[in-house]
């Protein structure tokens, strides 16, 4: 194999996928490395299986939780898709005991693209012009005209279903037809409609297709079959992942190379030249160890993976990891604070029963601190919501009993429930970082990435509005036996790691400019969540890839230009 190419791509998820794409439709010969084993297309092992199919009828044993995923347990994995997690204790990390973040990771082709919840939300000028106005973080480089014709660009290409609903803060995008919402739903959306200026409750915006277009369908995609399997895979192609889209996309141009099982160690540094020469990879069966090189370097590897690539980075320029003159290299680490909301209970539309099971649910975007700041915390957030009828046993939810006479009583159903959790902004803080733990190494002997990351009293007053202000709607909705809920959990959960190599308007405090080029090398892009300054409150996914395929244009302008 060549050792030498136009671009390399590291990590193969939302940002890796579209990179590889990019780049290879523009002519680039292009390598994507994944630490991963390979995953083909429709290699999934679950996909349509009932639970009497499994060996433990989709459970999975707490002595198996406990020895392997003592982590990755806390985000709810299951024996449908726990082959998509890691095992923890053959991927060991370091974290504070007392700031402990929870790392979530999949370390497979497509990554953690198979796994994602596909809510696509767009940012606005909201969020981007928060650190300027209220001083926490610095300014984005770019505002919402800068990505808006990008996000129309990756929203084309992956199908997302959703409405329009000509909300300032949450633009609206290109979308496919939503999925409809059930009769409760609508009837909270109802009563809410009624009762707040401010307030909105919509369809999900989600990346499963519900009228693909012929672009789509080329690929062998197809509409979303309504069976709310997505995380275990979907040979159908019908809600966007790297093997769905991006990857068959790239694989068409006979431009691009994978390896997988390929961990990446370092970027290589040219001292004369000033510019990323190449990758370090260590194959993760063999040992063996061998560089790649390219002219431009995509990091796609998750915020934490990439900067704990950079960091470990290290030569003469770049004594403390690569493209880190400013010292802000892993540092301003944030998740989506989440957890906390209300459910309850409505006792009409007894004659309904929800047909098919939709794999999405409902937002209510944000209301809080829109125009000016009103509450006893920066920022804001928005909830998703999902609702269910209550199986019951002659009018009461109850699961004790056997037998035939059991198994009729159980046919019928109870009342309806409703839930909303909030999903909130996280200030970005110096003090919240990833750093490498020189005295820790892995099989690899590549050093450990240790973490130290706590929500602040901002973030803890917002989870207490989140709860109170959904008690509050759920009551104007009509709804009964309301419980408001906040748990104690920390950063990391809602999987929606961001910062730690920062876009900013100034190389002495950021780590990239505003096309994702890292300021001190201008061959070396990084893409993924790493980048983001701040955190907004809507789910970064979609965002990832705008940024790619911004970045990704720019890089090969540039590149054939000759000015990097």
């Amino acid at each position: 194999m060549a050792e030498e190419f136009d671009a390399i791509v590291v990590g193969s998820g939302i940002s890796g996928g579209w990179a590889a794409k990019e780049l290879c439709e523009k002519g680039l010969k292009t390598l994507l490395l994944e630490r991963g084993r390979n995953v083909e297309a429709g290699d999934y092992p679950t996909e349509g299986k009932a639970p009497w199919e499994m060996p433990n009828r989709g459970r999975t044993s707490r002595e198996e939780l406990a020895r392997d995923y003592p982590i990755q347990r806390q985000t709810g994995i299951n024996e449908y898709h726990k082959h998509f997690f890691i095992k923890d204790p053959e991927k060991p990390y370091d974290r504070d005991p007392d700031r402990p973040f929870t790392w979530i990771r999949g370390h497979q082709l497509g990554g953690k693209s198979l796994t994602w919840g596909r809510v696509a939300l767009r940012l606005s000028d909201l969020d981007f012009e928060a650190n300027l106005k209220d001083g926490h973080g610095v300014d984005w480089p770019i505002r919402y005209k800068d990505i808006a014709p990008w996000y129309d660009y990756v929203e084309k290409f992956a199908g997302i279903s959703g409405s329009a609903e000509n909300i300032p803060h949450l633009p609206d995008g290109i979308f496919q037809p939503p999925m409809k919402m059930n009769c409760i739903e609508t009837h909270v959306k109802e009563k809410l409609d009624a009762h707040y200026a401010d307030r909105r409750l919509i369809p999900s915006r989600t990346a499963n297709l519900t009228e693909p277009t012929e672009e789509q369908l080329a690929l062998g995609r197809s509409a979303c079959q309504f069976r709310n399997q997505c995380m275990r895979g979907c040979s159908f192609g019908a809600y966007f992942s790297s093997q769905a889209a991006t990857l068959p996309a790239a694989e068409r141009t006979g431009n691009l190379t994978i390896i997988t099982d390929a961990i990446v160690h370092s970027v290589s540094y040219d001292q004369e030249a000033k510019k990323a020469r190449g990758v370090r990879v260590i194959n993760a069966n063999t040992n063996e160890a061998r560089e790649y090189s390219a002219k431009i370097i995509f990091l796609c590897a998750s915020a934490l993976g990439s900067t704990h690539i950079m960091l470990n980075s290290i030569s003469e320029t770049f004594q403390n990891g690569i493209a880190n003159s400013s010292g802000v290299l892993g540092h301003y680490l944030m998740d989506h604070v989440f957890h906390a909301g209300a459910r309850g209970r409505y006792s009409g539309f007894q004659d309904k029963v929800e047909k098919g099971r939709r794999p999405n649910a409902v937002y209510i975007p944000r209301f809080r601190n829109v125009s000016d700041r009103k509450e006893k915390f920066l920022r804001g957030y928005g909830y998703e919501g999902w609702s269910s009828r209550i199986p019951t046993r002659n009018g009461k939810a109850e699961s004790a009993g056997y037998g035939a006479g059991f198994k009729k009583s159980m046919q019928g159903y109870g009342d309806w429930e409703f839930e909303i959790m909030g999903f909130g902004e996280m200030l970005p803080n110096f003090d919240n970082y990833v750093r490498l733990d020189s005295r820790k190494t892995d099989k690899w002997n590549i050093p450990l990435l240790h973490t130290s990351c706590k929500h602040s009293d901002n973030e803890v007053n917002m989870l207490e509005d989140i709860k109170n202000a959904a008690v509050e709607m759920l009551e104007v909705a009509g709804l009964k036996e309301i419980e408001g809920y906040v748990r104690d959990r920390p950063p990391g959960l809602c999987i929606h790691e961001m910062g730690t190599a920062r876009m900013g308007r100034d190389p002495k405090t950021s780590v990239l400019n505003g096309f994702n080029q890292a300021h001190d090398v201008d061959n070396l892009f990084v893409t993924d969540g790493a980048a983001m300054t701040s955190s907004a409150c809507q789910n970064p996914s979609l965002t990832y890839m705008a940024l790619t395929a911004r970045a990704a244009d720019y890089a090969v302008t540039k590149l054939k230009q000759g000015q990097i």
